[in-house]
């Protein structure tokens, strides 16, 4: 059955003068201005969906046997239609032509491909094959909390320039939801004037490398293998290819294989994207090869379980390790009451490469997270449909590798928080060193007030750095001010052996002679490590100003014993 078409009567015959003449249609020649992916709850427009063709030129087109295509699912438009310049129509099941044709000229398709709500990829090819528009949205698109719900449409600000994504797209201003059969409700000169970046690599194998880019690019300029350069001695690939219909994705076959052991950096030049902009600034990246990570080579690093309300939590993780790690290869978990795996969820479906020394943040809301706290880079943030359950109390975060090996484990308590902050709430938690374990509650400490209380994506505020020690024991800064202002919040306690086996006692007594904290009890020793002092006593009680002295002894079971008195001065401000 020939799918379902209803045209005013001067389209039609329009059609007899002018369908005949068959004309080519060039990229971009046509856009997708206008869809509906979540027609509920409805605001006026029918309850089914829809996609709207613009014709953004000055030549008419028959669009018999164009097709639109979701990437699984290819409607053809097995009608004759001529679609004239600065013209639309209206794409949709045969099952919904009633229903839209009051609004302008309609084409029902069978097999119309469903449009995801929350984000998809719908593509348009003329009927030679050639792929004349294709937009990748996403629920964000909407741009209003509200809309983004369903019942409106999104519709392109734009079209003249059809590849600038979220920054040319939004809800739909139309009092009935849309304006599907006329210009959009939204419609304005919204000029394309940025570069498109380079945002990262992918590594297929050690020879095919994947730049991915965060616009359309033009196809001719992000073929020249000379636009790509390698360090390291690659220099150019043999071979660049544009992966359609995105385009916002080339793939590099490479002369040698890459060194698994090594970091490179691809830089482009030259390319441009659809509106002709070519690359500036933002055209390197690392590349390399991964490798599987193995036990705290990546590490859990910070920790948002207790938001504002009606905020969201977070996870930062840190590449402590030299080698390249794929996010594709990790996954979050928590455990139940009998300590089994649960919310076994994958930090990535596609392959995102975290390198040596380089930090992620997942969380469910990037634009939450973004407006709730200092971002310095966006592309380190991971929105991920849902993160495992982190109560507020106490909770557990696993970090595990494809095989279901545990790389790291964290079991934190809200009791690890800086004890005089009044209110937890919005305050992160933050690892003090790399290198220390995990489990150790004296490893982590709130997020400084300086840095509104949560570091994602960068250092931490209460980062303490493994250093050279002054002797066999240490303490540093002289003057420390216990005030959670991420400046000299702690007394570091570092200390150096010259072998494995030692246990340590570490005391701290006032001027007058009052033991008041009892910091480490029998802790086995590594060679090289360190405690804090946060400036509270056994009962986690601010102690006054003041001299302090602390006794540390060390002594192995064979009867070597070492004890260390030092000073330090704990102020306020």
């Amino acid at each position: 059955m020939l799918p379902s078409i209803r045209l005013p009567l001067l389209a039609c015959c329009l059609f007899f003068i002018t369908g005949a003449i068959a004309q080519t249609a060039n990229r971009f020649d046509v856009v997708i201005d206008e869809l509906l992916p979540d027609p509920l709850p409805p605001v006026q427009l029918p309850n089914t969906e829809f996609i709207e063709l613009k014709n953004v030129s000055t030549t008419a087109f028959n669009i018999r046997n164009w097709k639109l295509s979701d990437g699984s699912t290819t409607a053809t438009i097995s009608a004759s239609f001529v679609l004239k310049p600065d013209s639309f129509v209206i794409i949709c099941s045969t099952t919904a032509v009633a229903a839209f044709a009051p609004f302008g000229n309609t084409i029902g398709v069978s097999n119309f491909p469903s449009l995801n709500n929350d984000a998809d990829v719908i593509s348009l090819y003329s009927a030679e094959g050639r792929l004349i528009h294709s937009v990748g949205y996403n629920n964000s698109w909407y741009q209003n909390a509200v809309k983004s719900d369903g019942g409106w449409s999104l519709e392109m600000i734009d079209t003249k320039n059809p590849c600038m994504g979220i920054s040319n797209w939004k809800a739909s201003t139309a009092a009935i939801g849309g304006s599907p059969g006329k210009k959009n409700s939204v419609d304005a000169i919204n000029k394309d004037d940025q570069s498109p970046a380079l945002i990262r690599s992918a590594t297929t194998d050690s020879l095919t490398i994947s730049a991915l880019f965060n616009e359309p690019l033009d196809s001719v300029s992000a073929v020249s293998t000379a636009n790509y350069t390698f360090n390291n001695g690659i220099a150019h690939p043999l071979a660049a290819s544009v992966v359609m219909p995105s385009c916002t994705e080339v793939i590099l076959k490479l002369p040698t294989p890459l060194n698994r052991q090594a970091v490179y950096e691809l830089t482009v030049n030259n390319v441009k994207d659809c509106a002709g902009n070519a690359i500036n600034q933002l055209n390197t990246t690392k590349a390399g090869v991964p490798v599987m990570a193995d036990s705290l080579a990546v590490v859990i690093n910070e920790i948002l379980f207790n938001p504002q309300p009606d905020g969201f939590d977070y996870i930062e993780i840190y590449n402590r390790s030299n080698r390249i790690i794929d996010l594709k290869q990790l996954y979050l978990a928590s455990r139940n009451a009998t300590a089994q795996l649960t919310a076994v969820t994958p930090i990535s479906t596609v392959s995102w490469l975290l390198f040596p020394g380089e930090y992620r943040v997942l969380t469910e809301n990037k634009l939450w997270l973004q407006q709730q706290y200092l971002i310095k880079d966006p592309s380190l943030i991971i929105e991920l449909p849902a993160l495992p359950s982190m109560p507020d109390d106490k909770g557990i975060v696993v970090l595990l590798n494809l095989q279901g090996n545990i790389i790291d484990e964290l079991h934190y308590d809200h009791n690890w928080h800086f004890a005089l902050i009044s209110d937890e709430e919005g305050v992160a938690l933050e690892r003090l060193n790399y290198n220390q374990p995990t489990t150790d509650r004296l490893n982590w400490s709130s997020a400084a007030s300086t840095v509104g209380f949560g570091t994602p994506g960068y250092p931490n505020s209460q980062l303490t750095a493994d250093g050279g020690l002054q002797g066999a024991v240490g303490i540093s800064p002289a003057i420390f001010s216990p005030d959670n202002d991420g400046f000299n919040d702690f007394a570091t306690i570092g200390y150096q052996l010259p072998e494995p086996g030692y246990v340590a006692n570490i005391r701290i007594f006032d001027a007058n002679g009052h033991m008041v904290r009892q910091l480490v009890r029998n802790a086995t020793l590594a060679m090289t490590g360190k405690f804090n002092w946060d400036g509270l006593d056994d009962k986690l009680r601010q102690l006054p100003m003041g001299i302090y002295i602390v006794l540390t002894e060390v002594f192995t079971l064979q009867g070597k014993t070492r004890k260390f008195k030092q000073v330090v001065t704990l102020a306020r401000k």
